[in-house]
């Protein structure tokens, strides 16, 4: 899960629970696990085969509209949007392939793409967002998705290091698109989403309209490139994190059939290769009230709530006894850890507990807690099927249970096919994951004797804030260009409502040392958010007179997340 701004549902579909279905369990109603027992047949039952060529696109959403054609699927919707406005988009599966045909057509006729092509992608959770996912499937170009915060320098860093030739962005973004595209020599089209025209640029709806419904899918290897997505790290610049047809389109079988996690990982591929609806409510800031009003099922038929731990929090705060939670059968939720309050209190006022499910951009699912399974409060589950997942020393060596060590997944003799291809250009931090049989996930944890995984922390620096990725060097390297920034180091602070937020320890240059601290610190966040997407900048920010430092110099930011999370 990324931003909390789009929260994901998902209407019954197949017949999977049927409406008149209800399960007494403890007292709370559950949907029950339909094609497995537990989780030791979830294990057995896992067997996929991955054949030599793969296209989502035709093998999953063609043969579901083919099923609609022969009335061989129920009536729900493939995709149904809202917004504020009391808009509303719905598409059928038979629908979203003549749409979706025409902007295949567009991509490769009037833009003049090949397969592998990189379209670079910068929308809010819009349908169009959904027609150019399944476009590119089509066309066998690689996406590359990027949210909407951004500033002219990530997108100038994106299409430069992607060397993209195509951008699809709306009227908000354009403007910062055109400051920087003279500077990206791959660029070549740029469409705007908008129904009003702007120079230099083709317009989306006007390219759909004029563009013929007819369209050949590409052929394309299950190992062939799909989709790129930029992750940040600790240090430098964000990485580009490339995925596969297999690796995201075949590896959401499980999640998706399985456990349901399914919005939690993506809100395409695993929801449509069970045929389900992906239901979108889209709402420029995320809002509560909104939310409960949508969940309590008396607009719309929705069994499945999948959002990030932070959208619960603010969820939970509401008086949620007005409303009714009848229909609503399975709640999950990914991105980071979730509090076991929280989960209490949602249970207490749904009589639902939130499945929790733990994955990263490289790996999509890796852990869960699934369908049948105890559910213990502050574990995220046990391994996903495809993944044999310990917990190692920076040797790569098994710890024994109940000692903290590094998660990792296992990747010799056999590579798990779900996992990501590489780091796009970079060799040597793709190579910097593996340990001996392992891929590190640059996470720190536990499994108990009874194979549950228990989080502990980031190995590296990174900050989770409601579901966002935050590299610290990123925020630092904003921050030096400020006058009045000697030096900073940036860690995580925890937060009630975000699990944890950006906090700044700022050493400040001589002339700003007797300046009004609040003003500056005001002055500071300001810039941050200007130079820097928005959601980077430090929430908190704390003047020092130094750094602690290894005796090479390194700033030592362990000691300072230690001190923010009262560690010793």
């Amino acid at each position: 899960m990324r931003a909390i701004g789009k929260v994901s549902f998902q209407l019954k579909a197949l017949s999977i629970f049927p409406s008149n279905f209800k399960c007494q369990i403890r007292g709370h109603r559950v949907s029950p696990p339909q094609n497995f027992t537990g989780y030791e047949s979830i294990k057995q039952q896992y067997s996929p085969q991955i054949p030599e060529y793969f296209n989502f696109a035709e093998d999953v959403l063609d043969v579901w509209a083919e099923k609609e054609k022969k009335g061989e699927k129920g009536s729900n919707p493939a995709f149904w949007w809202v917004n504020d406005r009391k808009q509303e988009v719905r598409w059928s599966f038979e629908e979203l392939g003549f749409h979706s045909r025409r902007l295949a057509n567009v991509l490769s006729g009037a833009c003049g793409l090949n397969q592998q092509d990189r379209v670079f992608l910068v929308l809010p959770r819009v349908p169009e967002w959904w027609l150019v996912n399944v476009a590119c499937l089509r066309t066998g170009t690689v996406l590359l998705p990027g949210t909407s915060q951004m500033t002219a320098r990530d997108i100038l860093h994106r299409l430069q290091t992607s060397g993209a030739r195509c951008v699809i962005t709306d009227e908000s973004l354009a403007p910062l698109l055109d400051a920087v595209a003279s500077q990206c020599s791959s660029l070549q089209h740029k469409i705007l989403v908008s129904p009003t025209k702007r120079e230099g640029w083709k317009n989306f709806g006007d390219l759909v309209r004029n563009a013929s419904s007819d369209h050949e899918c590409v052929k394309t290897r299950s190992d062939d490139p799909m989709t790129i997505f930029f992750t940040s790290g600790t240090t430098g610049s964000p990485k580009m994190t490339q995925h596969s047809h297999s690796s995201y389109g075949i590896a959401a079988t499980l999640p998706g059939v399985h456990t349901k996690h399914e919005s939690a990982w993506s809100s395409v591929y695993a929801p449509w290769i069970q045929g389900a609806c992906v239901f979108i409510h889209h709402m420029p800031r995320f809002d509560s009230h909104t939310v409960l009003e949508v969940c309590t099922l008396s607009s719309y038929p929705i069994s499945t709530f999948c959002t990030a731990p932070t959208a619960y929090r603010m969820l939970v705060q509401e008086d949620m006894s007005s409303y009714n939670f009848s229909n609503l059968q399975h709640c999950l939720c990914a991105g980071e850890p979730i509090n076991p309050e929280v989960m209490e209190k949602w249970r207490s006022a749904t009589g639902l507990d939130i499945y929790e499910g733990y994955g990263q951009t490289e790996t999509v699912l890796i852990a869960g807690t699934f369908k049948g399974m105890k559910i213990k409060a502050g574990a995220f589950g046990k391994a996903s099927p495809e993944y044999d997942v310990q917990v190692v020393d920076e040797a790569g060596n098994v710890l024994p249970r109940g000692v903290e060590g590094n998660l990792g997944i296992r990747v010799k003799p056999h590579k798990p096919f779900s996992l990501f291809t590489e780091y796009t250009g970079d060799p040597d931090r793709t190579a910097e994951c593996y340990v001996g049989d392992f891929y590190l996930t640059g996470d720190r944890g536990v499994m108990d004797e009874d194979d549950y995984l228990w989080f502990v922390g980031r190995a590296d620096d990174v900050i989770l804030s409601a579901g966002y990725r935050i590299g610290p060097f990123e925020v630092e390297n904003a921050l030096i260009e400020h006058q009045a920034v000697a030096e900073s180091a940036v860690v995580s602070s925890p937060d009630p409502i975000r699990g944890e937020v950006v906090k700044a320890f700022v050493v400040l240059t001589a002339e700003y040392k007797s300046q009004d601290q609040d003003q500056l610190k005001k002055e500071l966040q300001t810039y941050v958010k200007r130079v820097t997407a928005p959601y980077k900048y430090p929430r908190k920010v704390e003047f020092v007179e130094q750094l602690p430092k290894t005796v090479s110099g390194k700033i030592r930011r362990v000691e300072l997340r230690n001190k923010e999370w009262g560690r010793s």
